[in-house]
């Protein structure tokens, strides 16, 4: 999944990709670089970021879908707005990837029943100028599954299948650093069998663990590496997609672990 952030303030590559032109002729090159899936998000959810209006949000993401769409592009909608979803997959979107997981908007729930898609519930506590301060867990892992088990009971209560749900950790929400690597490297408790989204590129619990003298662990830039590294493993698990800035580092990386367990069948 190739992020397409047509925002000017998400906290990688904010602003990069406002113009139409420019936010198409990315989403078609992250394609062209194997992205499966073009997530579109037209509202920023980086920390301390402040909501946007919905037909602000809709006035940037529903026309670069369409031209995407048309163009043979799969996308997502990356968005907490029931209405934007709706619109969002009218242009083409094929799947509704919320950060809230149907929690900011009570439609949401309903709306993706009725639109029939793919919906992806990430483990959410707050909004982005309120999620740091809920970084608060006794066991992390133990948590984050009794909450997301709790959003897939509400998402299929409101009509959605439970095969079209796709489970998300939510890797720097309400979680700064420390709290992030065990939902990586304990993904089957809280996963209990569904699929799963992993969303790490670039975030500030990477540069975390690469700081050190000589590497600018605040530039999101420089996390990169360490992005190619968590969806070597994440490929390696098994989970069924990986949401990555760089499509072409992420694409080699899944190829090298299917290629080694290829080399591994059928072996004692």
């Amino acid at each position: 999944m190739g992020i397409l952030n047509v925002t000017p303030d998400s906290f990688s590559d904010g602003g990069m990709f406002v113009q139409l032109d420019a936010a198409v002729a990315r989403g078609v090159e992250l394609a062209q670089d194997g992205a499966d899936l073009i997530d579109v998000g037209g509202e920023s959810t980086r920390p301390g970021a402040v909501r946007v209006p919905v037909d602000e949000e809709q006035r940037r993401v529903v026309p670069v879908i369409r031209a995407l769409s048309q163009s043979g592009v799969a996308t997502s909608i990356d968005t907490m707005n029931a209405a934007t979803a709706r619109a969002a997959v009218e242009a083409g979107a094929s799947i509704v990837n919320d950060v809230s997981g149907g929690l900011a908007d009570p439609a949401m729930a309903a709306t993706v029943a009725d639109l029939d898609v793919d919906f992806v519930a990430m483990h959410w506590r707050a909004h982005s100028t309120q999620m740091d301060r809920l970084d608060r867990y006794e066991d992390v892992v133990a948590e984050v599954a009794a909450e997301l088990d709790a959003r897939v009971a509400a998402l299929v209560a409101a009509g959605v299948p439970e095969g079209r749900i796709v489970l998300d950790p939510g890797l720097g929400f309400a979680k700064v650093t420390d709290s992030n690597w065990p939902l990586l490297a304990r993904m089957d408790e809280w996963a209990r069998g569904r699929r799963v989204l992993v969303g790490a590129s670039r975030k500030r619990f990477l540069g975390a663990a690469i700081a050190r003298r000589g590497v600018d662990a605040a530039d999101p830039a420089a996390r990169e590496h360490a992005t190619t590294a968590v969806t070597t493993l994440a490929a390696a698990a098994g989970v069924w997609a990986v949401r990555v800035h760089d499509a072409r580092a992420a694409v080699d990386a899944v190829r090298v672990v299917s290629a080694w367990h290829a080399a591994g069948f059928g072996r004692g």
